[in-house]
């Protein structure tokens, strides 16, 4: 794996090796290659063997929730090939899973936790502006969520809903925010310096090809995330900031359900 052949040298703050380009460009195919076969591919495959209505929006939600289990899986593959192990300890220091870190003052934790704040009330702001492309109506999932179609479908389907919470889990923590902002920013600075959270937003942002309307949006989102992550040096911080989005889409959905 990408991880173990040799590279440039480690990051004198935090001993992680930093990845050559080669090696960043191995992981973000290993991520957005299998959602973008899944979506486009899979999808409608498998939508011919599902019954009942929305077909479509049942074979992307089944297959990309299985896309994000296996960045889960990849993030664990290579961490157990770069350190050997992946006891807590070892997954908290390599993965950034720890308490923000004033880099001025050494200040750890405390309120420096509410500087989620602000980048999630402009991620809010972002959603408000239309940065993506023309969207196919069929796959567009916000479009689906607005319409009669989608709370018909949502109406009642607990095991629908149990479904987006396992997606939202492997999307915005285990998923999408630990192999991004945990194992490739900390891995970014050896080719990128101190633009490699600016770098990180943009292969985030082309990693959406299972949407690929959404990746001006996903590039100026992924900004929001990746830069307090690596100003405080916790990937803590991009998981809040990016499930604050799910939250609010769960609770729509919720809403539906119950309706």
């Amino acid at each position: 794996m990408a991880a173990t052949s040799p590279g440039p040298p480690v990051d004198t703050d935090d001993g992680i090796r930093q990845y050559s380009l080669t090696e960043i460009l191995i992981v973000w195919a290993a991520a957005a290659v299998p959602m973008g076969l899944l979506a486009w591919v899979g999808a409608p495959l498998l939508r011919e063997v599902l019954s009942g209505d929305e077909r479509l929006i049942k074979a992307l939600f089944i297959l990309l929730t299985a896309g994000l289990i296996w960045q889960f899986i990849l993030v664990l593959i290579l961490v157990r090939r770069e350190q050997g192990s992946l006891s807590w300890p070892v997954l908290c220091g390599v993965l950034w899973l720890q308490s923000p870190r004033d880099p001025n003052s050494g200040r750890v934790g405390g309120r420096l936790w509410l500087w989620v704040i602000p980048f999630i009330l402009a991620l809010a702001l972002l959603q408000a502006i239309p940065l993506h492309l023309p969207a196919s109506d069929s796959r567009d999932f916000a479009e689906f969520l607005d319409s009669d179609d989608g709370e018909e479908f949502f109406s009642g389907a607990w095991g629908w809903f149990a479904l987006f919470v396992v997606l939202a889990i492997f999307n915005t923590i285990l998923g999408e925010e630990l192999l991004f902002r945990g194992v490739l920013l900390p891995r970014m600075q050896g080719v990128f310096g101190q633009r490699d959270w600016i770098a990180n937003a943009v292969i985030f942002g082309f990693y959406h090809l299972h949407f690929p309307w959404n990746i001006p949006n996903s590039i100026v989102s992924g900004l929001l995330y990746a830069y307090p992550t690596r100003r405080w040096r916790s990937a803590w911080m991009g998981i809040i900031i990016h499930s604050a989005e799910s939250v609010v889409i769960g609770a729509i959905i919720l809403a539906l359900v119950l309706d």
